[in-house]
Parts: C-alpha cells; sequence; structure tokens
C-alpha cells in the first residue's frame, strides 16, 4: 500500500506569546479547537514520502509534541471540583465580599495549566448561557487574568487590568483613576473570575506588598469577582498567617478571606499511587506520534525511568517526554528508550534529585509497579 502524503492544509493557529496578557489573545486561547494529531505513519510510509512532504511531515510532528495538551490527572480532576464549589457559591449580592483562592504549590506540578483549563471552561460555560454581549451591548468578558512581576505595585497592576480589556485610558492616569476604570470595565463586560498568576513574585513585606493587598480587599469588597491566586510558597510568605505587627495584619486580612488550594506530585508509596502514574503514562503513550512506538513502550518500560528523571512532576515528565520525542525525530530512532533519554537535558531541579532517586530504585527499595511494597 502506497504511504498517503500527509494533508497539510490545515495548520494549526498559533497562540502569540501575549495570549493571556490580552482579551483578545485570552478568547483566541478559549476558542482554539484542540490540535490534531498528525497521522501515525510506518517506517515503510515514512519512506515512501517525498523529501518534501516528509519535512512537513516533522514539521507537523514536531510542534504536536511541543504542544501535547492538557492531561486530566487525578489532581487536575481534584482542582477543578474545589475550584467549581468556591467560583459556584460566590454568587453573594453586592454587599457581601466574595471568597478568594489561592493555588500554592512547588513548581512543576502543573498549577497555571490546571488554573487555565478551569478558566477556559469557565468562560465558555458563561458565554453559552448568556451570551458574548451583556444586555447593555458591551462584550463579555467572564474571565480576566493578570500577571504580576518582581516590582508590581498598585498602579502595574490596575494597568495590567486595563491592557486586557484594551481600555483607552491605560496610558495616562494614576492608580486610583485605574482603578476606578477598571472597575468599570469589570461591571460592563460582567467579569467574574481575575486570576492573579505568579503571586510570588509579589514582596509583600514592604510598601507595595501591603498595598496590594490592601487593594486585594477592595476588590473583594467593590468588584463583583472571585479572585484567584497563583503562586509558589504563599504560605512561606505570610499570606495565610497572622502576625503581630500593622503589615502582618493587613496581609492576614486577605489570608482570612482565601481558601488554600494546593497540588501534590504523583506519588507511587500506595497502590493508588501506583494505578495513578501508570495511567498517565498511558495517556501519554496514546498522544507520541513516532513510527515505532508500540503499547508499553513508556507505561511498562520506562516507567521506573520517566518517574526517577521526572521525580513525579508532571512538568518535568511532559518536558522530557517533547525534548524525547523531538531527538526520535531528528535522529530517526521514531521511539523513546532509556538510551536516547539518557542524552536528553531536563531542568535543573529534576536532574538533581535524579541520582537519589535512582539509587533508591536500584535497590528495589522503590518501584512504580503496582502490587509492588513502597
Amino acid at each position: 500500500m502506497r504511504a498517503r502524503e500527509p494533508d497539510t492544509t490545515d495548520k494549526p493557529h498559533r497562540l502569540d506569546n501575549l495570549t493571556l496578557a490580552r482579551k483578545e489573545g485570552w478568547q483566541r486561547f478559549v476558542n482554539t479547537p484542540a490540535r490534531i494529531p498528525p497521522e501515525p505513519l510506518t517506517r515503510p510510509e515514512l519512506g515512501a514520502l517525498s523529501d518534501c512532504a516528509y519535512e512537513d511531515y516533522n514539521r507537523q510532528r514536531r510542534e504536536w509534541h511541543a504542544n501535547l495538551g492538557t492531561i486530566k490527572t487525578p489532581q487536575l480532576a481534584a482542582l477543578h471540583e474545589d475550584l467549581w464549589d468556591i467560583v459556584d457559591s460566590n454568587l453573594q449580592d453586592g454587599d457581601k465580599a466574595k471568597g478568594a483562592v489561592a493555588i500554592d504549590a512547588f513548581p512543576g506540578l502543573g498549577k497555571t495549566t490546571s488554573v487555565l483549563a478551569f478558566a477556559r471552561e469557565y468562560h465558555r460555560r458563561e458565554i453559552a448561557a448568556d451570551g458574548s454581549q451583556t444586555r447593555e451591548g458591551h462584550e463579555r468578558w467572564p474571565v480576566c487574568r493578570v500577571g504580576l512581576t518582581g516590582n508590581t505595585g498598585m498602579l502595574d497592576f490596575n494597568r495590567a487590568m486595563l491592557s486586557f480589556f484594551a481600555h483607552p485610558g491605560v496610558s495616562r492616569g494614576n492608580a486610583a483613576q485605574f482603578a476606578h476604570r477598571a472597575l468599570d470595565c469589570v461591571l460592563a463586560c460582567e467579569t467574574r473570575l481575575l486570576i492573579v498568576d505568579d503571586l510570588h513574585f509579589l514582596r509583600w513585606r514592604n510598601t507595595s506588598g501591603v498595598e496590594i493587598s490592601n487593594h486585594f480587599k477592595y476588590i473583594a469588597n467593590e468588584f463583583p469577582v472571585t479572585l484567584l491566586f497563583v503562586g509558589v510558597g504563599l504560605a512561606a510568605r505570610g499570606l495565610f498567617s497572622e502576625g503581630c505587627t500593622y503589615e502582618d495584619a493587613v496581609i492576614a486580612q486577605t489570608g482570612r478571606r482565601t481558601t488554600q488550594l494546593g497540588m501534590r506530585p504523583f506519588a507511587i508509596d500506595t497502590d493508588e499511587g501506583r494505578r495513578e502514574w501508570r495511567q498517565l503514562l498511558l495517556a501519554l503513550e496514546k498522544r507520541i506520534v513516532l513510527a515505532d512506538k508500540h503499547p508499553g513502550m513508556l507505561a511498562n518500560e520506562l516507567t521506573d525511568y520517566l518517574f526517577v528523571r521526572s521525580t513525579g512532576h508532571i512538568g518535568s515528565l511532559m518536558t522530557l517526554i517533547n525534548r524525547g520525542c523531538q531527538r526520535a525525530i531528528r535522529t530517526g530512532a521514531e521511539r523513546l528508550d532509556g538510551e536516547l533519554l539518557d542524552r536528553v537535558k531536563n531542568d535543573a531541579a529534576s536532574e538533581k534529585a535524579r541520582q537519589e532517586l535512582a539509587a533508591a530504585f536500584d535497590t528495589r527499595r522503590l518501584s512504580t509497579a503496582v502490587g509492588k511494597a513502597g
């Protein structure tokens, strides 16, 4: 049978780097359909392609493996259930402050990915129920996302909100004026979820941090939104604690109104944890497009190896799989195995923990196999 030339007429629409900072980009993120994987081809079918078709097919695979999408892990599903509970319960009348949420977990556990997946579902639900325009004829934007930097103050934060809505008054004004304009945007666009990403960049115990904490309280009181914070080490930075100083008390007000949620890494100390790890690898196997891929390539042959290389962090695992697939395509290996992946570099944290974890597997103290003692 002659191999078919890959169909390249419907190329996926790429999302720009500012996707989540502007409402137009956010809409593209929400409405862009899921990528369609390239057609799996055998080695003989690969060999039958013309040079041009072969290069284009590899380009499709490069882009596919770099964007494998969100996998609905037990951690993601549990987080989404909690978020739906909180967001849907925040339908109080305007005289009541709404509770906030803080996703506080180590890097590489999929916090932002999970939050964005939830926000996309929430946006779609609200638009499906109420339409893309409000009764007054304004655009409806159920979600607004703001990313913080290390020196974000009230003025910068409010300007970022205005930039999301493409407000014309973003270039002139003070913090208070920006805040009133942002409130007008939220009310006009019926925004109900405000995501504040990278909250750990904020220096809580300086003037800027206290100002922002007070500003969050103002938003909770005056804006009809649920605040959703995402960050690393928020508890250690004092977001949920109460101290003796004025600054501690101010920051603790934010903590009193905030529900803390986390995300755990994959663990293999129980059969349930080992089954979760196996299901993740099986889901990844289905998405890989390599000519010599076969059932069990990840979930059987590389299960221990991949846990060692990723330390159970899904972000590190996805990085390793993506880079491994890129090398397998480029070198013609067309499969993933330990020899190929040994030549692929991963993030520094995983590489640092690799040697100690590998020793535990070598001595049989750890195993990802279901039914083995942890």
